[in-house]
């Protein structure tokens, strides 16, 4: 068991969110990447494609933002939108909460800055990899915060949403890091 299971609220079936779920709070826009979480299939992949593309607008709209407040201003408001988000989906870990996914994203290309597009995809796909398969502390990081039995989602779960994308970002960085030493 995982922590997307439907066991997260005790007694009430998961809901499967949709357009009129989407703007029914503020926090369901969040979570959902903007709606990228609705995707019918590989809502993770929508949401890192999501944050790519609001990334390079970001970047090219404003020029050198700084990613590390960004990134920890969207932490913040992440932990209160995908606890809120998965509470009302009655899941501690919905597939349809893709902010995790957008904001790991945006850190690692803050991170592997300046890259050009074939950089991106390789960390996108590195990313990807990382946040699907959870090898090793990605894996760890996604079993660190469960919802105790019984228990509510609250901020904890939240947190725990977030958490193990945070480490898959932290491994994709090193790979990159790893593979420009190399190749230089």
């Amino acid at each position: 068991m995982t922590r997307s299971d439907a066991a997260a609220q005790p007694g009430a079936a998961p809901r499967r969110p949709d357009a009129r779920f989407l703007f029914a709070h503020p926090a369901h826009l969040i979570a959902l990447g903007l709606g990228s979480g609705l995707s019918p299939k590989a809502p993770g992949t929508a949401g890192t494609l999501a944050g790519w593309a609001g990334f390079v607008l970001l970047d090219r709209l404003a020029g050198p933002l700084p990613w590390v407040a960004i990134i920890a201003a969207g932490t913040l408001m992440g932990v209160w939108a995908c606890a809120v988000t998965a509470r009302h989906l009655h899941t501690a870990d919905p597939g349809a909460i893709v902010w995790d996914e957008v904001l790991a994203f945006w850190a690692v290309l803050a991170a592997i800055a300046p890259a050009g597009p074939i950089g991106q995809l390789a960390a996108f796909a590195l990313f990807r990899f990382f946040d699907a398969v959870k090898p090793g502390p990605v894996g760890w990081a996604d079993r660190l915060l469960p919802v105790p039995p019984g228990g509510a989602i609250g901020w904890r779960q939240g947190l725990g949403i977030l958490l193990d994308d945070f480490v898959a970002a932290a491994c994709t960085v090193l790979v990159v890091l790893a593979g420009r030493w190399l190749w230089n």
